[in-house]
Parts: structure tokens; C-alpha cells; sequence
């Protein structure tokens, strides 16, 4: 048997490594520069640079660009929430999850460095990449956060959590920073006023960097973080599908035993649809439905918006840390909930000018990593005592891959029937008061505590 020595400095250091690593993916791929790009490549205009239309084509179909970006997502997703749950089963049945994790990372890896041929006139081809990019990403996170509850104490699980995210956003900001350095100083901008003709590749040049960086300092991770193979179950390895749906099945079974971790994760559900849909739409919506002055503007000030998110969420992850420590984890996520209801409103009815937008952008910050780190610990601490940590957290892998695909999807179904983005923020209101209302019936609980079922 292998076991971690939890609150080990060197192997938690490993393991907030790989947020490091990992974090630019959602920072540039999901976030800042694949976007704008997008946006850009497929939206024509006229012969003064001005947006004439923004519809595209797709498997015969057309649609606004903006809705085939949230819709492809949420397949991609679907994917995830398919077979994640099978292979975490399998990965607990062999004890063999740093296996699972190298995988997902090579190939959400390879994948978006693979978007450098990223071609508007082959969309159906193109989003290829984007979907395995995504389907690497969200599937290494189920592993990696599994990790948690193994290399840290309850009483650390908190810190531990809010140092990854911390580490991500620093690590996939400097990242952004190299890549605007890259893009801005040469082609970029002429490539998005004369994106038709494809004069510039800088900016496709990013989606080589992410791939390599991913990687590159994922290594760290791989070398210190120990293999967990307590649950080999003997040198039988056939039938693994089999066997990878009874491990899940028993898991299962535990979860409708656990009446406080079932309603956690019926609120995270909701809460997090709203908070992980402002997280892919955002740039999106504030192309379209912000009033810049030029194009130039809009794309620089959405980059300078997204750095203030990632700073301001090195800081906002280690005050919730600190909130819980002093009010307890569902008191310091109620406060979060309540802040992204105050976003979404502040948004929906007053944010139409860029200064609104960096008001916006400073307390999407704030409360994102925040809510984030502090969700990932506060379900560790609601486990029970077990070996099959993956396939646990592969509940909380689908709970919050199902509100993403609703979320974005209703969001993008919205927008195509209203014709516009702002009136799907009031579903966001919807999810982030429901999520709340449910934190607000376990506001007693004491999570440093041993938790009763």
C-alpha cells in the first residue's frame, strides 16, 4: 500500500503546481485571446473595418457566432460528464489516477496547441481541438482535485485549495502577459480589423504557447506528486469497463446515504452554473453588448479586464480562506453567492460603458476565486472516510459539468430567441438565488468538524 503523508510542504507544492499549469487553458483558451479571436475571424465587415454581421454557418445551420461557441462548449462538456464518471471508477478500481491525469493534460495539451489551425471556413473541423482541449482540462481536474483530501488535513484543506487557485491565476496571467507582449507589439490588432484575410497568425501563436506551458511545468507535478495505489485490486485487469461502473455504483449508494453532501452538492449545482457560465460568456457579452469607442479599444480593454479578474483573484481566493476560518466555510460561500447575485444585477441594468465593465471585472475577481477554492475544500471536508477519492469527486465533476451545459446552454438559447445577451443574465440571477437559498439551510455547519450523515 502507498499512502500520502498528508500536509507534506514538497508534495503539496506539487500538487498546487499543476493549477499552475493548467490555469491557461481557461485563462486563454476559454477567457481572453481564443475569443476575441474567434469573435473576430468570423464576424465580417465592411470595407471601413466596421461589423457588418456576425452569423456563421455551421453543419448547414446559421447561427450568431457568439451561440456556436457556448453551444460547442456544452458538448464538449457532455462529454466529460459521460465518461469522467467511468474512468475515475476505474482509476480508484487500479490506484492508478496519476495516470488518468498525465493523459487528460497531454491531451488537452497537444489539443490547444493544435488551434493554431483554427480555419472560420472549416468551423466543423476547427472546434475539434477546442472540444478534446476542454474534454483534457475538466478531465484532469477531476483527478487532481481527488488529490485534495489525501495530501491535506481538514483543517488545511481550505489554505491548500485557495493556494492552487492563487498559483493558477498568477501562473496563466503571466502567461497572458507574454502572449499580449507576442501578439499586440506586432500583427494582432490588424488581424482583428482585417481578420478575412488572415494577415496575421501572432495571435494563433498563443494557442502553441498554452499547449507548451501546459505541459512543460506539469512535469513538476508528475515527478513529486506520489502514484496512490491503495486500491489495486489485484493483478486482474480485464473487464476494467465493468468494474469501473461497479466502484461508481458503490460510491453512489454512499452519496444517497449522505443527506448533508447530497444538498451541498444540489446548491453547488446551481451557484456554480451561474459563476462557471459568467466565466465562458463574459468576453463575449462585453464585445456585444458594451459600447466601446473602436475595435481597438474593445479588444485592449477586455484583455486589461480579464488581468484585473486574475490579480484580483490571487487575493480574493486567500480573504475567503481567511472568511472561513473565522465564519466557517457555507457562511463565507453564502457571502460569495450573494455578491455574484449583486454582479449579475449591477450588470443586467447599468453595465452598458467600459468603466461599468472594470467596476464588473473587479468583483468577478474578488468573489471567483473565492468561491471557487473554497467550494473545492468545503466538498472535501463533506467526504467520508474512503479510498475512492476520484470516483467521489467525479459527483462533484459531473454536479458542476451538468450546470455548465444547462447554464450555457440556456444562455445561448436566450440570446438566439431575444436576439440579445443581456436578458439571459436574468437566469444567472435565477441559479446564484436558488444556490444560495440552499447554503442558507446548512448555515450551522461546522465543516472542521467531523460531519455526521
Amino acid at each position: 500500500m502507498n499512502f500520502i503523508e498528508k500536509d507534506n510542504p514538497k508534495i503539496i507544492r506539487a500538487w498546487t503546481f499543476y493549477d499552475w499549469a493548467n490555469s491557461v487553458f481557461p485563462l486563454v483558451i476559454t477567457s481572453a485571446i481564443f475569443p476575441n479571436f474567434y469573435d473576430a475571424v468570423t464576424s465580417t465587415k465592411d470595407e471601413a473595418g466596421k461589423v457588418i454581421s456576425t452569423t456563421v454557418s455551421f453543419f448547414g445551420h446559421t447561427f450568431e457566432n457568439q451561440n456556436i461557441y457556448t453551444f460547442v462548449y456544452a458538448f464538449a462538456l457532455a462529454i466529460v460528464v459521460i465518461i469522467a464518471p467511468i474512468l475515475s471508477g476505474i482509476a480508484d478500481y487500479l490506484g492508478n489516477k496519476k495516470r488518468f491525469l498525465q493523459f487528460f493534460c497531454y491531451l488537452g495539451a497537444i489539443s490547444c496547441s493544435s488551434l493554431f489551425f483554427f480555419d472560420k471556413h472549416h468551423l466543423e473541423l476547427s472546434f475539434i481541438p477546442f472540444v478534446t482541449a476542454t474534454i483534457g482540462f475538466w478531465g484532469s481536474l477531476v483527478y487532481y482535485n481527488s488529490y485534495l483530501p489525501e495530501i491535506a488535513s481538514k483543517e488545511n484543506q481550505d489554505k491548500v485549495s485557495a493556494r492552487g487557485f492563487a498559483l493558477g491565476y498568477l501562473g496563466s496571467s503571466l502567461l497572458l502577459i507574454i502572449c499580449l507582449i507576442l501578439v499586440m507589439t506586432k500583427t494582432f490588432f490588424h488581424l482583428m480589423h482585417d481578420a478575412d484575410q488572415y494577415k496575421g497568425i501572432d495571435a494563433r501563436v498563443s494557442f502553441l504557447l498554452v499547449g507548451v506551458w501546459w505541459i512543460a511545468f506539469a512535469q513538476y507535478t508528475f515527478k513529486i506528486l506520489p502514484s496512490v495505489d491503495h486500491k489495486m485490486h489485484g493483478p486482474e485487469k480485464k473487464k476494467l469497463f465493468s468494474k469501473g461502473l461497479i466502484e461508481l455504483s458503490q460510491v453512489f449508494k454512499q452519496v444517497r446515504q449522505l443527506p448533508i453532501l447530497k444538498r451541498f452538492l444540489t446548491g453547488y449545482f446551481f451557484y456554480n452554473m451561474g459563476v462557471q457560465t459568467v466565466m465562458v460568456v463574459a468576453v463575449l457579452f462585453a464585445r456585444k453588448e458594451i459600447t466601446w469607442p473602436d475595435e481597438q479599444a474593445k479588444t485592449t480593454s477586455l484583455i486589461v479586464s480579464i488581468l484585473i479578474i486574475q490579480f484580483v483573484g490571487i487575493a480574493g481566493s486567500f480573504i475567503f480562506s481567511r472568511f472561513s476560518q473565522k465564519i466557517g466555510n457555507i457562511s463565507s460561500l453564502m457571502i460569495a453567492v450573494f455578491i455574484w447575485i449583486f454582479i449579475c444585477v449591477f450588470t443586467y441594468l447599468i453595465a452598458y460603458l467600459p468603466i461599468h465593465f472594470y467596476i464588473v471585472a473587479f468583483l468577478v475577481g474578488f468573489v471567483m476565486g473565492g468561491i471557487q477554492s473554497l467550494s473545492r475544500s468545503t466538498y472535501s471536508k463533506l467526504l467520508p472516510e474512503t479510498e475512492d477519492h476520484a470516483s467521489f469527486f467525479s459527483f462533484y465533476d459531473v454536479m458542476e459539468k451538468l450546470g455548465m451545459i444547462f447554464g450555457t446552454v440556456t444562455f445561448g438559447l436566450i440570446s438566439e430567441m431575444v436576439g440579445g445577451m443581456r436578458p439571459s443574465i436574468l437566469s444567472l440571477v435565477v441559479y446564484f438565488v436558488i444556490g444560495f437559498g440552499i447554503l442558507f439551510t446548512m448555515r450551522n455547519l461546522k465543516l472542521n468538524e467531523e460531519v455526521e450523515a
